[in-house]
């Protein structure tokens, strides 16, 4: 009752809300681009499973605080630079991103050429394990940012499961713009080869400010926006 009629934990519960949210659009996309493989009957299922699972990862992590604060800790230092769980788990999460970004660019590239693409050949638990994989990242990525902001729990899950709320709500939606524009497809790709290259460069200790990514990104789709826009009105004009 005392955290629901004050004001700073109303404020810190947009605040991390918000945050929360755009950490985790990354992750919609991902799983929007991994399920897009599967039969159109098992895409739904997919995509709410895998959400389901990101916010019971990060309940169980806030859950684990002593355990995340350990994580930043010093385990062994190597030419100079020492390294934490939390380092090591963003570099093998960066590079998972890296490889199968790259991967799937690879596939989307071949299965244009030659008609079809493995991609289609996905089975249901095998995009499963993949996004229980990059869930765990990005839940670390953005739960280290909650206790670094907040110091109620209950404030963390109640922002975490009112974003992944949200995230449920346009995730469908974010897929269906995604499967019907390739461009934007490989868009996202690159987006996530973007954000594969700032986790590893967080792994050994680079930052890489979010906003200049955010910018690029938002930059990026806004010019995408406009070429579908004038595509869609070039081949009205054709038609007619």
């Amino acid at each position: 009752m005392e955290l629901l009629s004050s004001p700073e934990a109303w404020i810190a519960f947009a605040t991390l809300t918000a945050l929360e949210l755009v950490l985790g659009i990354d992750n919609v996309i991902f799983i929007s681009i991994l399920v897009d493989k599967l039969s159109a009957d098992k895409r739904e299922l997919a995509r709410k499973l895998g959400l389901f699972m990101a916010m019971f990862m990060r309940i169980g992590l806030l859950l684990a605080l002593a355990w995340i604060v350990g994580l930043v800790e010093p385990l062994f230092t190597l030419r100079g630079h020492e390294f934490s769980g939390r380092d090591l788990i963003l570099i093998a999460g960066g590079m998972f991103l890296l490889w199968k970004s790259t991967t799937e660019i690879h596939q989307s590239l071949e299965g244009a050429e030659h008609g079809t693409g493995s991609s289609h050949q996905a089975t249901f638990w095998s995009i499963i394990v993949q996004i229980m994989v990059i869930d765990l990242v990005f839940s670390l990525d953005s739960i280290i940012t909650a206790v670094g902001m907040v110091d109620e729990v209950e404030v963390m899950i109640a922002a975490v499961v009112v974003s992944v709320g949200l995230m449920m709500v346009f995730a469908k939606g974010i897929s269906h713009f995604v499967s019907e524009h390739p461009s934007i497809k490989m868009l996202a790709l690159s987006f996530l080869v973007v954000v594969g290259v700032v986790l590893v460069a967080e792994g050994f200790e680079h930052h890489i400010p979010k906003g200049y990514v955010y910018f690029a990104m938002a930059f990026s789709v806004g010019v995408e926006m406009l070429n579908i826009r004038y595509r869609k009105k070039a081949s009205r004009v054709g038609a007619r």
